[in-house]
């Protein structure tokens, strides 16, 4: 497996994570709906050609970290979903103002595995690492683990900062990630940080 680059090319506060393996890619997390302009600018900035990106994954369908789903596939980019994901795509758009130009993410187009196919997966794009569900900041929520201890975890909250999350479900998504090897995180907001419980 070639080595592996991560590269940020978020706005707006938030991360989005370009995993690369040679000249095949990985976004994790998409971006806010209606910004697919800054979008390019900054993967084009970052030297990030948008038709070597493999799959755009999202942690969890919020619209900071989903709301440009549709707009990637429209740009040539499969949306790659956990099946525990499904069903809130179409919850997401609940969220949106009129004003944020969100397009629905349809649901025929999407490629849907489950997290115990990711592997394999992945392992065809060049990433050594796995798809884990991680709930805690939502149902839905799931984290990207490589085999080097790296995980992007979207916003599943650290147990110190827990506030109307489930501390339990919380606290067992973070002792999941422990066991499996996870030793930095890249987080959906602020900086890179050790992996800590």
């Amino acid at each position: 497996m070639p080595n592996l680059t991560v590269l940020n090319v978020g706005y707006r506060s938030t991360n989005y994570w370009v995993v690369s393996a040679g000249d095949s890619r990985l976004l994790v997390d998409i971006g806010w709906p209606g910004s697919m302009g800054q979008m390019r600018a900054n993967l084009k900035r970052m030297d990030v050609p948008l038709d070597q990106i493999k799959y755009a994954l999202a942690t969890h369908y919020h619209i900071d970290h989903a709301g440009l789903g549709q707009e990637m596939k429209l740009a040539g980019v499969p949306l790659l979903v956990a099946d525990v994901q499904v069903a809130a795509i179409p919850l997401m758009k609940t969220w949106v103002k009129p004003q944020d130009n969100y397009l629905e993410i349809t649901l025929h187009d999407n490629v849907v595995i489950s997290c115990a196919e990711s592997r394999n997966l992945l392992n065809q794009i060049g990433i050594s690492g796995e798809i884990v569900h991680t709930p805690g900041h939502s149902d839905d929520s799931v984290s990207l683990l490589l085999d080097d201890g790296s995980v992007f975890t979207g916003d599943l909250t650290p147990p110190e900062f827990v506030g109307l999350e489930n501390a339990a479900v919380v606290a067992a998504s973070w002792q999941m990630l422990q066991e499996r090897g996870a030793t930095r995180i890249y987080p959906g907001h602020g900086p890179i940080r050790p992996f800590k419980v």
